[in-house]
C-alpha cells in the first residue's frame, strides 16, 4: 500500500503535460490569432519607432518676394539646401499662396520686404515676416523654429561682409491657431478615434457574434436577404456615430470653444461618409475574423493603432519614413483628419477638399464592395 500513490502521482502529471500538448496544438492551428499576437508586438515597435517623433521633415515654404535680388535668390537656396525645408514656389505676393494653405501645399511661407536688398546695405531694419500654418501647433512651432534659424544664418552670411550692415527682425505669425491652442489638434483626431471605435469595431464584433452563436443562421431562413440582414445590424451603429458626433462637436464648441469655420453641413456630411466607411471596415474584419476574440484584436491592431499612429492625429505625418508615408494612403482617418481640420481651422470648402472626400468615397465603396460580396459567399 505504500507503493500505490505514485503511479497515481505519475498519471496525473501525465494528464497534465497532455492537457499543456493540446492547449499548444489549439494555439498553433488558431493561425488568425496566432499570427495577430506575433505579428502585433512587431508591428507596434516599428510603428511607434519611427513615428514617435517630434522633428518634422520636408516642410513646404513659399517665399514672398516683391523684388528678387541676388540676396533674395541665395536665400531660396538656402532653404533648399536644408534638410526640413523645401522651397515650394516664389511668389510676388502673400494672396498668391492663400490656396496653397489652404489645401496644405504650403505649410510656411517668409515673407520680404520690397526693399530686402537696400535694407541689408542700410541702417533700419531688415523686417522679414514668417507666416506659419498652426492647425497642428506642435508642427507650428516647430516649422517657425526652422525657418528662423535658417534665415538668421542666412542674414548672418549676407551682412557679415558688410560694414554696418542692419540687423533682422522677425516677426511671426501664426495662421488659424495664433493661441496654438491644442484642441485645434485633438478634436478632429477624436472625432476619428470614437467613430472607428463605434462603427467599426462594434459592427465587427456584433457581426462575429451573431455567427459565433449560431443565430446568424436563424436570420438567414428568415425572409429578409443576407444584405438586409447586414444593413440591419449596422443601421443602430450609424445613428449611434452620428450622435457621438453631435455630442463631439457640441462638447469642443462649448466646453473648448473650438471654432467651426466652414460649412456645418459639409462637416456633418464628411462625418456620416466616415461612419459608413468605418462600418465597411467593421463588415470586412467580421468576414475574416472567425470569433470576438479575433474581432476586437484584429480591430485593435488593424484599425486603432494605425488611427492613432498613421493619421497624423498625434504626430505629424512629415516626420514618419517615406514607407509608413505610403502606407498611411490606405488609413481612412488620414483622409477624414484633413478634412475636418480644413472644415473647422481653415474654413475650407469642398473645392479645396474634393480629392480628399474622392479618395475617402473610393475607400468606401472599395470596403463596402469586398466586405458584401464576402459576407454573401461566407453566409451562403
Amino acid at each position: 500500500m505504500s507503493g500505490a500513490p505514485r503511479p497515481r502521482r505519475r498519471g496525473r502529471g501525465g494528464a497534465f503535460v497532455g492537457f499543456v500538448r493540446k492547449e499548444v496544438f489549439h494555439v498553433l492551428r488558431d493561425w488568425q490569432t496566432l499570427l495577430i499576437l506575433l505579428g502585433l508586438p512587431l508591428s507596434q515597435l516599428l510603428i511607434f519607432g519611427y513615428a514617435v517623433r517630434t522633428d518634422v521633415r520636408d516642410v513646404r515654404v513659399a517665399i514672398i518676394d516683391p523684388t528678387p535680388s541676388a540676396s533674395t535668390r541665395r536665400l531660396a537656396a538656402r532653404i533648399d539646401a536644408s534638410d526640413r525645408l523645401i522651397v515650394q514656389r516664389v511668389a510676388p505676393r502673400l494672396r498668391d499662396v492663400e490656396g496653397d494653405f489652404l489645401d496644405q501645399s504650403v505649410r510656411q511661407a517668409i515673407v520680404l520686404p520690397v526693399d530686402a536688398e537696400a535694407r541689408l546695405r542700410g541702417a533700419e531694419p531688415l523686417t522679414i515676416q514668417l507666416v506659419t500654418d498652426a492647425a497642428d501647433p506642435n508642427m507650428g512651432s516647430i516649422m517657425q523654429a526652422y525657418a528662423s534659424a535658417v534665415v538668421r544664418q542666412w542674414h548672418a552670411e549676407e551682412v557679415g561682409a558688410l560694414p554696418g550692415g542692419a540687423r533682422i527682425d522677425l516677426a511671426t505669425r501664426m495662421r488659424y491657431n495664433p493661441s496654438l491652442e491644442s484642441v485645434f489638434l485633438f478634436v478632429p483626431g477624436l472625432i476619428a478615434l470614437i467613430l472607428t471605435i463605434v462603427s467599426a469595431m462594434m459592427t465587427a464584433i456584433s457581426i462575429t457574434r451573431e455567427k459565433e452563436m449560431g443565430t446568424m443562421e436563424m436570420l438567414l431562413v428568415s425572409p429578409l436577404r443576407p444584405v438586409q440582414v447586414v444593413a440591419g445590424k449596422v443601421a443602430p451603429y450609424i445613428v449611434l456615430g452620428f450622435v457621438d458626433v453631435l455630442l463631439v462637436l457640441g462638447a469642443a464648441r462649448t466646453v473648448f470653444h473650438m471654432p467651426l469655420r466652414g460649412s456645418v453641413v459639409l462637416l456633418l456630411a464628411e462625418c456620416l461618409l466616415y461612419i459608413v466607411t468605418a462600418l465597411a471596415l467593421g463588415i470586412v474584419i467580421s468576414t475574416r475574423a472567425e470569433s470576438q476574440r479575433t474581432a476586437m484584436i484584429a480591430a485593435l491592431a488593424g484599425l486603432l493603432m494605425p488611427t492613432l499612429m498613421l493619421s497624423g492625429f498625434i504626430f505629424p505625418l512629415d516626420s514618419l519614413p517615406a514607407p509608413l508615408q505610403l502606407l498611411s494612403n490606405v488609413v481612412p482617418a488620414r483622409w477624414f483628419l484633413v478634412i475636418v481640420r480644413g472644415i473647422m481651422v481653415k474654413g475650407a470648402g469642398l473645392e479645396v477638399l474634393w480629392q480628399e472626400t474622392v479618395i475617402l468615397l473610393g475607400i468606401t465603396v472599395l470596403l463596402l464592395t469586398a466586405g458584401a460580396r464576402r459576407l454573401a459567399i461566407r453566409l451562403g
